[in-house]
């Protein structure tokens, strides 16, 4: 029996690596990020994963380029959930990470990304030492933001459970679960339901792919009754021959329509932040 719950569409649209060069409908400015957020919002989507760039399109840690797009977001998507990344695969400086978080009034993101742990992704290692996870998540705190606890393994589960036991992060969870990375957890429906089984009981989840795994993930993610990130950041193309290059909207309106095939009905801004348990 399909869930029938409100389903929240979460948008990665741009992240460290996804360039113009591979995908010319990647978002860089802040224009062309909230412009894209506002062509999601109108196609469902509610809540927003942001990365930042310079004009060249690079990573940026600039947290006036965050409080710049977060702004203009708040102007066009009433209500939507904007979450700031603390991404250590550019940027490896607590002060560098940290920055989104000082951010304050309209430009104050709703969540910040708080990644439990270290990880090989194809390329590269993702550091994410104990004494990092933890000054990340003090801060989040402090600042009165929620943390989106990514997870890549089970093992990330358990780190949160213990950082909750030791009063650093506190309910409501929302666990971001990550799947189909060379490194990390596969994306196989056993995977998924590992991970699934593996989460507290009371916790808010929702499930991303990569690449061709992004659609797939997804599906089991409605079907068992959490909800869905898609995006660029995640996954260039449309198809899984690599022939059609997405956009976020494309992605945003593919989940909308096999949501609606099953019954799932999508979560608006104020339902999205309702189940999330931010303030209205």
């Amino acid at each position: 029996m399909p869930h029938t719950r409100k389903l929240i569409i979460n948008v990665a649209l741009t992240g460290n690596y996804s360039m113009k060069s591979s995908n010319p409908n990647v978002p860089y400015s802040p224009d062309e990020i909230s412009e894209d957020v506002r062509r999601c919002y109108q196609a469902g989507a509610t809540f927003f994963h942001l990365h930042a760039r310079d004009t060249d399109g690079r990573p940026s840690c600039d947290k006036e380029l965050f409080g710049e797009t977060i702004s203009k977001i708040r102007k066009t998507c009433p209500g939507a959930v904007v979450c700031a990344t603390t991404s250590g695969r550019v940027f490896k400086e607590f002060s560098e990470r940290s920055a989104v978080l000082e951010l304050e009034g309209g430009s104050k993101p709703d969540f910040a990304s708080l990644s439990l742990g270290s990880m090989n992704f194809p390329t590269e290692a993702s550091v994410n030492s104990p004494q990092m996870i933890e000054d990340l998540a003090k801060k989040i705190t402090a600042c009165g933001i929620r943390p989106e606890l990514e997870i890549f393994d089970t093992g990330m589960i358990n780190y949160a459970v213990y950082l909750e036991r030791k009063k650093i992060i506190r309910k409501p969870y929302y666990f971001n679960l990550f799947f189909g990375l060379l490194g990390t957890m596969p994306g196989r429906m056993a995977d998924i339901m590992h991970q699934v089984s593996s989460l507290p009981q009371d916790a808010v989840w929702g499930a991303a792919g990569g690449g061709r795994f992004q659609l797939p993930v997804n599906m089991a993610s409605i079907l068992l009754g959490g909800h869905v990130r898609v995006g660029l950041e995640d996954n260039l193309f449309y198809d899984a021959d690599k022939s059609v290059h997405a956009t976020n909207e494309m992605l945003v309106k593919r989940t909308v329509r096999l949501a609606s095939d099953i019954g799932r009905p999508i979560a608006d801004a104020k339902e999205t932040r309702k189940l999330l348990g931010l303030d209205s």
